[in-house]
């Protein structure tokens, strides 16, 4: 119970990788809020908090509006007083090779991952100032890091993300908040379950631990970070990838 009476915004966090990381703070102690497009999925993953004995609250938020990000963070200072935690994992993909990329795709992309961060990292700077304490966990991703054909998009606004933290780790710093980017690579989730076969086995063949991620990997992570285990982490980048990238 390492976040006992700690309070966490999780961002995306109806399915995937974002609902195992609001579980897994729950499970610590966390009470918990979700953001999500899709509510049904919001709420389902509250239920599941609730069921381990913690507070929750579901609601349907759009991070790429800075107003209705601010008036979201207004409304979970109304009902639990504070913000401890925020992750940003909100995220989409629109995978295309560059010269055939339209500037929708591009934008699409860069105003979900990147600024959809940028909005809830500010909105909740000022109560995070005032508690003097946060632990912001932005979920970026190795092709932040390495590139790839087809996700000049994705790969930008992973890399900005990576950027966002470190700077955000340097304002914030003397304040006792943290900042740090974890970075999945070939995790086993919905979007990778639909790609081809021989790509599945092509890229698990650049794992040297020879196996998928599993959401879990990436939440026990995040867990970690949010705690006092962390308290002297701040600015970095922490690969989850079972070996592909090695610096």
């Amino acid at each position: 119970m390492r976040l006992e009476k700690r309070v966490a915004l999780v961002t995306g966090g109806g399915r995937g990788i974002g609902r195992e990381i609001a579980l897994a703070l729950a499970r610590e102690g966390a009470d918990a809020v979700i953001w999500d497009v899709n509510p049904a999925d919001a709420e389902i993953t509250a239920k599941d908090i609730e069921a381990l004995g913690r507070k929750a609250l579901a609601a349907q938020v759009d991070v790429t509006d800075l107003a209705k990000a601010e008036e979201g963070i207004n409304k979970i200072l109304d009902k639990f007083g504070k913000i401890d935690i925020l992750v940003n994992n909100a995220g989409i993909t629109r995978d295309t090779l560059l010269m055939r990329m339209s500037e929708a795709d591009w934008d699409a992309v860069i105003k979900v991952n990147l600024k959809g961060t940028f909005n809830c990292t500010k909105a909740v700077t000022r109560p995070m100032l005032k508690n003097k304490y946060g632990r912001i966990i932005n979920i970026a991703s190795i092709i932040g890091i390495m590139g790839n054909a087809g996700q000049a998009n994705y790969a930008a606004s992973k890399a900005g993300i990576i950027a966002l933290t470190k700077t955000t780790a340097k304002e914030l710093g003397s304040r006792n908040i943290t900042a740090n980017a974890v970075a999945p690579g070939y995790i086993d989730t919905e979007m990778t379950q639909k790609l081809p076969e021989d790509v599945r086995q092509k890229m698990l063949a650049l794992v040297p631990l020879g196996r998928m991620g599993r959401p879990a990997d990436v939440a026990n992570v995040c867990a970690f970070l949010a705690s006092s285990d962390a308290d002297y982490i701040t600015g970095q980048v922490i690969v989850v990838d079972g070996g592909m990238v090695m610096a």
